[in-house]
């Protein structure tokens, strides 16, 4: 008995991937043949349930067959009902088919009323409509089930994931309809924070509280959450990722709704959580005059423009109307990468079309090269990001680190003064506040330049903005965190203390432009970044969040390893973003004032002059030692036992 029941199931799955392999035009066929029998059926099921018989063949069935007919094809055809797809039947189109129907009703009831046949009756035509609606209904249900979903699971041969939505709202819901098309996903219900809901059922799927997770995802066996709430703040994200942490499951998330393209939601939206998703703040809100006072109708330049932040910056000036963005940067690649991007933002009507876009390849290490340059454009606004910021690299290129970073500083501040530039801004780091190594020195002799050309001389406003590190620059953690994690580890970390303060990117530089409108000349601005966070909690958050499981003494059958490498030379454990104490609040929430000493310009000047001549000579020691004497905070110890 069961080999004839298997040989039927096969049977009936051949005959179904028959009919999926058809043609389009086949298929549509198909179709008319299979409702213009339904529309048969209606009429023989209505007469019976009005006189209590069948009649199947009599001239008023004819009759009725044949208008009925002439009347469905048509209509059907005019609204639109078979440009719908089957498999993706939902809400709109039953009513589309409801709505035909009830047309359908109307002419029906007209024509036996005015045209009154023998063995018609009148109600005739309301109740062919309401069941030929229920059978093309129910058909379409049926097909869509048979052709699809059975034949999908049917062909299926992997792992079936099974899965819970969380979020039983309007995106829980579309996404619920997507995964039914998803031979590999199997949904087990939603979990939803709304109280309310619990107990309730969501086409047949039940909803859960959502402080059952933990028991729910080990009692259903779940390897997959989907996070349906698109309009979900960070806070609460990562309030709903710390109930998923230790679960064991894979968790992906549908991205905001402003990123979805046509505002519906289905399963190729999804998306891995982002450490950012959690680390990253909900935005405050920007000051617009902050935002514009500096950059609308003026020439900005962005030096770096081609790195994490100088990119970013570039995007954002973009949209706050400048007339001229100078893009400074001496990597050819990412020059044309960034000015390819701003061009075509220009195209697709993201930027003003007006707006000149201008790329300068040249290092600002070269003192000709900068006069040329700030000679040629005459800039308002200079964002300085062009840096060397990678620790270890610094440590070992000495004499690169330093003019690049020091004398690129120095040139392109000089000849801000002397041009006219009116705000000039450096982008400075939290490893310049009583730095470890040379390349947090090289940055406070940076803050130093600008702090005391602002007492000495001119007009120019210059600023210094200080932050810790921006989540996806290339100096950052997660990106390698994320590659051995996909390479199955080991996942390697310098020290399971090592403490770092994470902003994202477009937070990071949206601030940067704000500080620097606020600038009055020679302030140390830094950047609220929230509490520090471990690295060692942010590699384990994220094998979590792969669905898998820290391998360690008390779990060693885990999945991923995390390894202790040891601290790179000059790297701290903890960073900090002020020297000084009593930072002062200013108007924007997120960005203090720091109180700072610094050299005066006449003393200053001399100790670059000896560095200049240093660096010259190629020698490292003499340049480490007039390093720490410009930053006495910085002994280099390290650095000078290895030149």
């Amino acid at each position: 008995m069961t080999e004839i029941r298997n040989r039927a199931e096969v049977r009936l799955i051949q005959a179904l991937q028959r009919v999926v392999g058809l043609t389009r035009t086949t298929k549509f066929g198909l179709i008319l043949l299979m409702d213009g029998i339904l529309c048969v059926f209606a009429v023989w099921i209505a007469f019976m349930l009005r006189l209590g018989e069948w009649h199947l063949w009599t001239p008023a069935v004819i009759v009725t067959i044949a208008i009925s007919l002439i009347l469905w094809l048509p209509l059907f055809l005019i609204r639109g009902i078979y440009q719908s797809i089957v498999r993706f039947m939902g809400a709109r189109t039953i009513a589309n088919i409801a709505t035909s129907c009830m047309i359908m009703a109307v002419a029906l009831s007209l024509i036996f009323t005015f045209n009154p046949i023998q063995g018609i009756p009148r109600t005739i035509g309301v109740i062919h409509a309401l069941i030929f609606a229920t059978l093309l209904v129910l058909s379409r249900v049926v097909a869509g089930y048979a052709l699809f979903d059975l034949l999908n699971r049917r062909r299926f041969e992997g792992q079936l994931s099974r899965v819970l939505i969380y979020g039983a709202g309007s995106a829980g819901r579309q996404l619920a309809l997507s995964l039914r098309h998803e031979p590999g996903m199997a949904l087990q219900g939603y979990i939803d924070d709304d109280p309310r809901l619990s107990g309730q059922r969501l086409d047949g799927v039940a909803i859960h509280a959502s402080d059952e997770v933990g028991s729910l995802i080990a009692r259903l066996e779940v390897d997959t959450v989907l996070l349906a709430i698109p309009r979900l703040s960070r806070q609460h994200r990562k309030a709903i990722v710390s109930k998923l942490e230790n679960a064991n499951v894979h968790v992906l998330t549908l991205p905001a709704m402003s990123d979805m393209i046509d505002g519906t939601v289905s399963v190729a939206d999804l998306r891995e959580i982002e450490i950012d998703d959690l680390l990253g703040r909900d935005a405050v809100p920007p000051n617009d005059l902050l935002l514009h006072r500096t950059i609308t109708g003026r020439i900005v330049m962005v030096t770096g423009a081609g790195g994490s932040i100088g990119s970013e910056l570039c995007r954002q000036i973009g949209t706050l109307n400048p007339t001229t963005i100078i893009l400074v940067e001496m990597t050819e690649h990412a020059l044309y990468s960034i000015e390819g991007e701003l061009r075509e933002a220009q195209r697709t009507g993201r930027i003003d079309s007006q707006i000149v876009v201008h790329a300068e390849l040249g290092n600002v290490a070269d003192a000709g090269t900068v006069r040329r340059m700030f000679d040629r454009w005459k800039p308002d606004t200079v964002f300085h990001a062009a840096a060397y910021k990678h620790v270890p690299l610094v440590e070992e290129n000495v004499i690169a680190g330093m003019r690049n970073n020091i004398f690129g500083t120095l040139h392109c501040a000089l000849e801000a003064e002397r041009s006219g530039v009116q705000h000039f801004i450096l982008i400075s780091t939290d490893k310049a506040v009583r730095p470890t190594n040379v390349m947090g020195a090289t940055k406070r002799t940076c803050e130093l330049i600008l702090q005391a050309l602002r007492a000495h001389h001119g007009n120019t406003k210059f600023a210094m903005v200080r932050f810790g590190n921006v989540l996806g620059s290339s100096g950052s953690v997660v990106p390698r965190f994320q590659r051995q994690i996909r390479d199955g580890g080991p996942v390697t970390l310098t020290h399971r203390d090592v403490t770092r303060y994470f902003m994202t990117i477009p937070e990071a530089a949206q601030l940067v432009i704000q500080a620097g409108a606020m600038a009055e000349g020679g302030e140390v601005y830094v950047l609220d970044m929230g509490d520090p966070i471990r690295i060692y909690d942010l590699a384990k958050t994220m094998i979590n969040l792969s669905g898998l499981l820290v391998r360690d003494e008390t779990n060693p059958d885990g999945d991923i390893e995390i390894r202790e490498i040891g601290l790179r030379k000059g790297e701290k454990l903890y960073e900090e973003l002020l020297i000084g104490n009593s930072p002062r609040e200013t108007i924007h929430p997120r960005i203090m004032r720091a109180n700072e000493d610094f050299l005066e310009w006449p003393e200053l000047s001399l100790e670059l002059e000896r560095l200049d001549a240093v660096l010259a000579d190629g020698d490292r020691v003499q340049a480490l030692i007039l390093l720490s004497k410009l930053v006495p905070e910085f002994q280099g110890e390290q650095s000078m036992r290895e030149a």
